[in-house]
């Protein structure tokens, strides 16, 4: 019979079948488990990358220096801010702190984070390429089991901070000076005058004259005080018109023209017939400042010449203030603008400046939305110069 053997081929051929069935349902699995493995590798790669990519943004838009550093003290991470603090444009990934930024200063604030000192707050001074102050908040890392895994180190600018608490010691201190000076001696001259100078008329006429002098210096530099202290605050609103140049100069040196004389010091005006925007009363001030000082450090017998012309196309009105005196030092060119500074100090004083003139001209013109600067050559005299806003009536 061969029916059985016939069940028995079909039970087998039912057996092989379903088999690579199976094996095609299982190779169809195995695609779509390693398809699904894939897709949950990539979805994981890119929220991870998104993630460094969020880090990232975050520590570049921190205002403060940021850099990161592993085992061996080699930086793993710094942020933008890291870059533009040390002047560092390439990766410094990879590097130790003293290849990155060359600073000893800062090598040695590393080393100093361990187990020990887990946490450094230190603020510390960078001469070079220019004098900064930075506060370095230094952190050690640590892993799962406590071991020292790297340091994090923050770094905050503390350079103008600190130039704004030394401008403000020197402000004090020169201000303190200036006004100690003409105190004493009025304190001086009326404690003799009660002491019995008072009954020779004679000398009581001088030392009157003598209080009263210092008294207007005083007066003086606490009237500059407050001009300086207006101007920096921008509280003073300026009257802007229309000047005509050559007029405002004419009058300037028609006001100074008993001071020159004592001099023998000529005033040349070769202003031409320019108009400018801005505040008379104000540039009239500047102008006065700068002529007074070429008069009052100038050559006897010399003479000072104030001058105008266009600043090419820009729209601006440059004029000079030139003398022919003894000049300035290079070294004092960048400073004469500061507050109470003087390339002279004893002639300065015995001038009778407050030290502020030249810092207030800067001022009004910077107001204005102009520059001042000078040039001057030992031997040959010294040359102000500041711009001021054409007239639109002329431009």
């Amino acid at each position: 019979m061969l029916w059985p053997w016939i069940v028995i081929a079909l039970a087998v051929a039912a057996l092989i079948f379903l088999e690579a069935r199976g094996r095609k349902r299982l190779a169809a699995a195995r695609e779509d488990w390693k398809r699904e493995l894939a897709r949950a590798d990539a979805t994981q790669q890119e929220a991870a990358l998104k993630l460094k990519n969020r880090q990232e943004a975050v520590f570049n838009s921190m205002t403060e220096a940021l850099v990161v550093l592993n085992e061996e003290g080699r930086i793993t991470m710094a942020n933008r801010a890291f870059g533009t603090l040390f002047g560092v444009s390439s990766d410094v990934r990879s590097r130790t702190i003293i290849e990155a930024v060359r600073h000893h200063e800062l090598a040695e604030l590393v080393q100093e984070v361990s187990a020990e000192s887990p946490v450094i707050d230190e603020e510390i001074k960078l001469s070079v390429p220019a004098e900064r102050w930075l506060l370095v908040n230094a952190s050690v890392l640590t892993n799962e089991a406590g071991e020292h895994h790297g340091a994090v180190l923050v770094f905050h600018d503390l350079t103008r901070m600190k130039k704004l608490e030394l401008a403000r010691k020197d402000f004090v201190a020169n201000v303190s000076h200036e006004l100690r000076t003409p105190l004493s001696l009025i304190k001086g001259y009326v404690e003799t005058l009660l002491d019995g100078a008072k009954d020779d008329p004679e000398v009581s006429l001088k030392f009157l004259r003598t209080i009263e002098r210092n008294a207007d210096r005083l007066k003086l530099l606490i009237e500059d005080l407050l001009t300086i202290s207006e101007l920096e605050a921008g509280r003073i609103e300026l009257q802007v018109q229309t000047v005509q140049l050559q007029a405002l100069t004419g009058k300037v040196l028609e006001d100074l023209q008993r001071r020159a004389a004592s001099k023998q010091i000529s005033l040349n005006n070769h202003v031409p017939d320019l108009c400018v925007e801005g505040d008379p009363g104000r540039l009239e001030q500047v102008l006065g400042n700068l002529v007074d000082n070429a008069i009052k450090y100038g050559r006897a017998g010399g003479k000072v010449v104030v001058d105008a012309r266009p600043s090419g196309n820009d729209g601006l009105i440059e004029m000079s203030i030139a003398d022919n005196g003894p000049g300035i030092p290079p070294d004092a060119l960048e400073r004469i603008f500061e507050r109470f500074y003087r390339v002279d100090k004893a002639r300065s004083r015995e001038q009778g400046g407050t030290g502020l003139g030249l810092s207030i001209v800067k001022h009004i013109v910077q107001s204005h939305g102009g520059t001042v600067w000078a040039r001057s050559e030992l031997g040959h005299g010294a040359t102000f110069y500041f711009t001021v806003r054409q007239s639109r009536e002329e431009g």
